[in-house]
């Protein structure tokens, strides 16, 4: 398939509509949009199916390579070990990797023995603050069907996983991958590399002998605030001027300081990557993580509402109050690419692109534990500055951070991680200092 170089027009482009609160009639709001970026495209003088070619044979290419590389039995997610990360010896080429796909495995992000030490250490702290007793069920809908009793614990502030928020190691991988991204353009700095949030997440523990439903094909970024929302249209704007060559999925501008649109996102937050530290060993066939490991499949998920075959007030079932589903009725090209992290052992580290669709595969009667601390790569900007502010008075009041459910679990549990417990790392990524 050729694709139609970009072409310029000398008109201005027409504005997109965009919503600061939940308007009253979504399908009407939706079919706005819609109408709306597909005028901009025909004003750039090309067609939404011309675009969304581009994009179809970009991504298709990918696939392909992909598949191609699983039937030679190469490995799909790159694998950095973390002692090249600190010595400063990871090499063009696994760099250029982790660019192409997206992800990455970190070997020996932190040392076996301390991960298990995390993971002893958190099951003394739920047990001795009765946890158990008092676990009122799933916080959400969406943690909830993992079908574990409890899978994922609604805890945040435990001495691990302040332990790993701070470390110098942590910080060490996240500038990394903070590094992929160009988070400088147009005199604007939109985030500072070198510095992250500290975002705040769960913990998930699933013993051996457990039958998990996994989680369904889906991405985080948001949802109709993607469409919907000024700063987003901005950072898709090559996606909705014709000049869609020119889409980036590696540059962060106008990613860090827009507004929501309500009720649409779990993550109030700027990710660059999400990312989880493994606490126990798990086998690739254990109900794991998988991807579609192409950062540019965003542009699929973009522009594909926009087609012919999409009702006018359907976003390919994208809405609020949900995660972004990736389906095989609409995206089945990218579904194709689906692949799954390799065996894992306590202390490493697991890595995907913020826009990534991503699953975590169901397992029966699982061997082994599968055990994870929930910490991504948030960096220092305005978007996160402003959550910050939240999480320090979480932090001090041991309560959930606003991003989830109001459980509260820790407000009580004296031994939870202290403020003089902070190092430089905590402080600043708190905002402290």
């Amino acid at each position: 398939m050729t694709t139609t170089p970009a072409r310029t027009t000398d008109r201005p482009l027409p504005a997109l509509p965009h919503w600061e609160t939940t308007p009253e009639d979504l399908p009407g709001a939706i079919r706005e949009v819609k109408a709306a970026i597909r005028a901009r495209i025909a004003a750039s003088g090309r067609s939404v199916e011309e675009v969304f070619a581009v994009v179809e044979q970009r991504v298709g290419e990918s696939v392909a390579q992909i598949r191609a590389d699983r039937e030679r039995g190469e490995d799909i997610w790159p694998v950095i070990d973390y002692a090249d990360i600190e010595n400063g010896t990871v090499s063009a080429e696994q760099l250029a990797k982790l660019r192409r796909r997206g992800c990455l495995v970190v070997r020996g992000h932190f040392p076996r023995e301390q991960a298990l030490a995390w993971d002893a250490g958190i099951v003394d702290y739920v047990e001795g603050n009765g946890f158990f007793e008092s676990y009122r069920g799933p916080g959400d809908d969406f943690f909830g069907s993992v079908g574990s009793k409890p899978e994922i614990y609604p805890i945040y502030w435990s001495p691990a996983q302040m332990e790993a928020r701070q470390s110098e190691r942590m910080a060490a991988v996240q500038a990394l991958l903070n590094s992929q991204w160009r988070h400088e353009s147009d005199g604007v700095t939109w985030f500072d590399p070198e510095r992250d949030s500290l975002y705040p997440d769960r913990i998930r523990r699933r013993p051996p002998g457990a039958d998990s439903s996994g989680l369904g094909t889906h991405c985080d970024p948001g949802t109709l605030d993607l469409w919907m929302t000024e700063g987003y249209q901005r950072a898709f704007r090559h996606l909705f001027d014709g000049s869609v060559e020119d889409y980036d999925p590696w540059d962060a501008a106008h990613r860090t300081a827009g507004t929501q649109y309500p009720g649409t996102t779990m993550c109030s937050a700027f990710r660059t990557f999400q990312g989880w530290t493994a606490l126990s060993d798990m086998a690739h066939d254990q109900g794991v993580l998988h991807t579609v490991p192409i950062p540019e499949a965003m542009a699929y998920l973009m522009l594909r509402p926009l087609l012919d075959d999409v009702a006018d007030d359907d976003m390919c079932g994208v809405t609020t109050n949900q995660v972004f589903p990736a389906s095989e009725r609409w995206h089945p090209l990218l579904l194709e690419a689906l692949s799954g992290i390799p065996d894992v052992q306590a202390g490493d580290s697991v890595w995907w692109h913020c826009d990534m669709i991503h699953s975590v595969a169901p397992v029966a009667d699982q061997q082994g534990w599968g055990n994870v601390m929930y910490i991504p790569a948030a960096p220092w900007c305005e978007r996160n500055e402003r959550y910050a502010a939240g999480v320090r008075e979480a932090f001090l009041s041991g309560s959930s951070p606003s991003d989830f459910p109001e459980e509260h679990y820790e407000r009580g549990w004296a031994d939870r991680f202290a403020p003089q417990q902070l190092n430089a790392t905590g402080r600043r990524g708190l905002g402290l200092d």
